[in-house]
């Protein structure tokens, strides 16, 4: 993947929608990513209450913003965004521990 041309180097409309593309591709990689750790997040949690833990998403997002002010963005699109995703992240989660446990407990349901 080649590094899109910097802002100041756009001269045109083309050139900013290559670059944003390129950029989208790159975020949809680094979300791919991320969703392996929430996959695995979900194989080590043993109930799905586990999946919403409101200290922890109150203390991310809080500096999530902070970060993303210092990085020129706005703290409340930067709060929007990771919003969106930790909530479809704690449904996701919720889902795969509910389906595991009940797929753990119709098997010992078999074998007795």
């Amino acid at each position: 993947m080649t590094r899109p041309k910097s802002a100041e180097d756009c001269h045109s409309k083309a050139d900013i929608r290559t670059a944003i593309d390129s950029l989208d591709e790159e975020l949809l990689r680094l979300f791919a990513r991320r969703q392996t750790y929430v996959r695995r997040m979900a194989q080590l949690k043993q109930s799905p209450d586990e999946a919403f833990d409101h200290d922890r998403i109150e203390t991310m997002v809080a500096a999530l913003k902070v970060k993303a002010e210092a990085l020129g963005l706005e703290g409340d699109q930067a709060e929007a965004v990771w919003r969106t995703l930790i909530d479809w992240n704690v449904a996701f989660e919720q889902r795969t521990i509910a389906a595991r446990l009940a797929s753990e407990e119709q098997g010992e349901l078999t074998e007795n």
